[in-house]
């Protein structure tokens, strides 16, 4: 006891005796951080403005290196451009967002891509002194590419001055119901039963009714033990990840500072503090993310200066196309970034953008801000022209008039609280934290007291204060800055400007690409089709690892080449394999698929995945045929060989059926180039007869009673919608748009989760071009789908 009181009293450490250091490996030895960061931001300037640096942005740039000296930051915006100038050097496509987006140095910096010349942000939420705090620069990286830039700083900085950041996942219902299951040790097929049978937004309230659904009671007392314990254990924390992107970089060993341990994945190391922890002990954070358009538009431009005679940039897509509008106005935003979801696609006709700073507030717009705070609805009346457009003051109209009178931003819902409701600049930011952090701590009431009695004191409408106090708590769901929205506009209008004028590149890049987005790429490659894309098999003969365009020579500019399909494609094929299929194929080609497997030293399961998907079509017949001659390369068993017996190529077998051949496509290729399974098994079917096909529901009077029907491709239940479930219906003439509400999906649960073929009974509801069908009924005919294999995509 006395040593133990005797160490103890030795152990004095306090957090606040650590201190940070930024790194300080980038700046040349004859110049301070000061002078060098002032350098490079003036000579970006006149890079982004050759006829000259604007007055007022000129100002915004000496007033922001100033606070940035004041604050010491320096060191940090250096480390971020040397991160974006060796992506660039790497011609690797990256991009700044958030609070960033906010800043002029970072704009020349080349570390965003935002004009603060085009945009009014608040460079205050991106660094303020008031709040003495960090900045906090987001960059987003091809997500194909980003372990370069991760390699890059690890290399430069070392291990034991770099690390990523650690994150905390915690119990959610199906991982405690797994794991608590497996420590009672109940049977594994009864736990997963249990688990399939929840859906991804379930609540722990809801548990005793899955299990009964299940068939499981809650009688047994081991169930009501499973049950307790399962309750106990949603929002523990169940194990240590790796940040999706954030790196902590230091002057010395990062051991000094916190604890370190090696990653899972090779050559990365992690540090065991969560971005909370880094952000009370104030380490320098940056967080390097990855993001799949960025990956999709290179692969896309690289594709189409392949087959076109000037090369095409990111710089040099044209600015402001009407025809990319339009295309976006009829709500054709299928793959294109940010608005390809059910209510981005819905709410495009009715907004009808027609300048980039549309597509910012087209953005922003379909979020649980602006939704919660029903502000859509007065926006869209306003900018149709069937609202006045009505300023309290002159005050309130600088802060709103760029959306008409009505709050879009969490920018000016803060802007507001001060010119409004008379907040101070500190009380905003309060009001700011409050926002972010109100659904885990709460803390928001008193907040809302002071802005409804500050904003009725300075006369404006109880309503607009209730309003915009609404839309604060929604942005406590999701709180999207004009900062954050005015970087994805930008992406959103290069992918749709890309799918405008160079479709087949731009979905051969969305199909390279995968996984991403909301589509899958059976449902990409049927809008292709749709866009009058001729899309090619895969073929072991003309086949590279990924899609490609085709052309001909007499390609002229209108003209747009095939997608063939890459080996990519075909589920469980080797890479390792592929490659050596396409270095043999240089050498000269194959005569059989005998010669196929000896040159490119395929192994068995390669050449099968290859049959499977009728890859070897040209080069050896049908699927039966080819797996026969494929069974024969194999060595004979030692029976067979004692005998001297050995398949004879002689046979001649039967050719697969048309639906034989398509459940072969689906199972290895997830899609099929063939006829659509519903134009097969529709005819076939006596209430499928009876359905509306989807190029059939523009004709329709809005208010009827319809059938459709269609495979499942995918469900969303966004947090905004109040429970209900959109879903996507695909038949062989395109999409289907159902929409169920609570009411029905507690009668046809079953049906609604788990699906692959429904029948849906239910009133057309249309709003211009915007149709969909509002569920009374459904009825599950997936036993009419044996043997395909199929996946819808779902989402929150």
């Amino acid at each position: 006891l006395t040593n133990t009181r005797s160490i103890a009293e030795t152990c004095t450490f306090s957090l606040d005796e650590l201190r940070y250091e930024y790194p300080k490996d980038l700046v040349p030895a004859h110049q301070t951080p000061t002078s060098y960061l002032s350098s490079l931001t003036w000579a970006g300037a006149n890079q982004r403005w050759p006829d000259g640096i604007p007055d007022t942005v000129a100002v915004q740039i000496k007033k922001e290196l100033d606070l940035i000296n004041e604050l010491n930051y320096e060191y940090y915006f250096l480390t971020v451009f040397d991160i974006v100038r060796f992506a660039k050097s790497r011609d690797i496509l990256c991009q700044g967002r958030g609070s960033a987006a906010n800043s002029a140095v970072c704009y020349c910096l080349e570390i965003t891509e935002v004009d603060p010349a085009q945009m009014n942000l608040l460079f205050e939420r991106f660094i303020s002194k008031e709040r003495d705090e960090p900045p906090d620069i987001d960059v987003d990286f091809e997500n194909a590419r980003r372990e370069e830039v991760i390699q890059y700083l690890y290399k430069k900085y070392t291990r034991e001055r770099a690390a990523l950041a650690a994150t905390i996942v915690t119990y959610r219902p199906k991982s405690a119901i797994r794991d608590v299951g497996k420590a009672l040790g109940l049977d594994q097929p009864l736990v997963e039963k249990i688990a399939s049978n929840l859906s991804w937004w379930d609540q722990k309230t809801s548990l005793l009714e899955r299990f009964e659904e299940a068939g499981v009671h809650h009688d047994n007392p081991i169930i009501n033990q499973y049950i307790a314990l399962v309750e106990m254990l949603l929002g523990f924390p169940r194990h240590l990840s790796q940040h999706v992107g954030g790196f902590v970089i230091s002057s010395g060993p990062l051991s000094h500072l916190v604890p370190i341990e090696n990653a899972a994945m090779p050559d990365r190391t992690i540090i065991q503090w969560d971005k909370n922890d880094l952000e009370a002990l104030g380490l320098l954070k940056i967080d390097i993310l990855a993001l799949g358009m960025l990956t999709a538009i290179r692969k896309s431009i690289d594709l189409i200066n392949q087959i076109r005679p000037q090369a095409l940039t990111v710089a040099s897509i044209p600015k402001e196309d009407s025809a990319t509008y339009k295309m976006l106005q009829r709500g054709d935003s299928i793959g294109v970034f940010q608005v390809e979801s059910r209510a981005q696609m819905a709410m495009l006709p009715r907004l009808q953008p027609a300048t980039y700073y549309d597509l910012v507030i087209q953005v922003a717009i379909v979020r649980p801000g602006p939704i919660q705070g029903k502000m859509v609805h007065p926006y869209l009346k306003r900018r149709q022209g069937g609202e006045p457009v009505i300023y309290a003051n002159d005050a309130v109209k600088s802060v709103l008039e760029r959306t008409l009178g009505v709050p879009i931003f969490q920018e000016q819902v803060i802007k507001l609280a001060v010119v409004a409701a008379g907040f101070t600049p500190g009380e905003a930011d309060q009001l700011r934290r409050a926002m972010a952090a109100w659904k885990r701590k709460g803390g928001l009431n008193h907040f809302g007291d002071k802005l409804i009695q500050g904003m009725l004191d300075r006369g404006h409408d109880l309503a607009f204060a209730e309003r915009l106090f609404e839309q604060i708590k929604g942005f406590g769901d999701y709180g999207f800055p004009e900062s954050h929205a005015a970087s994805f506009a930008l992406l959103v209008y290069l992918s749709a400007w890309l799918k405008c004028h160079e479709p087949a590149a731009f979905y051969c890049g969305l199909l390279n690409s995968q996984p991403m987005g909301f589509y899958s790429p059976s449902q990409l490659i049927q809008d292709a089709r749709r866009h009058q894309i001729a899309v090619r098999a895969v073929d072991v003969q003309s086949s590279h690892w990924e899609s490609t365009l085709e052309s001909t020579p007499s390609l002229s500019a209108a003209d747009q080449p095939a997608i063939r399909l890459g080996l990519q494609s075909i589920k469980g094929l080797s890479q390792a394999g592929a490659e050596r299929l396409i270095q043999s194929r240089e050498a000269g080609t194959w005569a059989s698929l005998d010669a196929l497997k000896q040159k490119a030293q395929l192994d068995q399961k390669d050449l099968d995945r290859l049959v499977d998907s009728g890859a070897c079509l040209k080069l050896s017949g049908h699927r039966h045929q080819s797996h026969w001659h494929a069974t024969g390369i194999a060595e004979p068993p030692p029976l067979f060989e004692a005998l001297g017996w050995a398949p004879s190529d002689s046979v001649t077998l039967t050719a697969p059926s048309e639906i034989e051949n398509i459940k072969a496509d689906y199972n290895s290729l997830k899609f099929t180039l063939g006829r659509h399974p519903m134009s097969i098994i529709r005819p076939q079917n006596k209430a499928l007869k009876r359905t509306l096909e989807a190029t059939q529901l523009p004709s329709i009077r809005h208010g009827r009673f319809v059938e459709v029907a269609g495979l499942v491709t995918g469900r969303q239940r966004p947090s905004t919608a109040s429970g209900i479930i959109f879903m996507t219906l695909e038949d062989d003439t395109g999409n289907i748009n159902i929409v169920i509400f609570n009411t029905v999906l507690a009668r046809f649960r079953a049906e609604t989760l788990k699906g692959q073929l429904l029948r849906v009974k239910g009133i057309l509801e249309k709003k211009g071009p915007v149709i969909h069908v509002v569920a009374g009924h459904l009825e599950d005919l997936s036993p009419l789908l044996k043997d395909f294999s199929m996946k819808s995509r779902d989402f929150h």
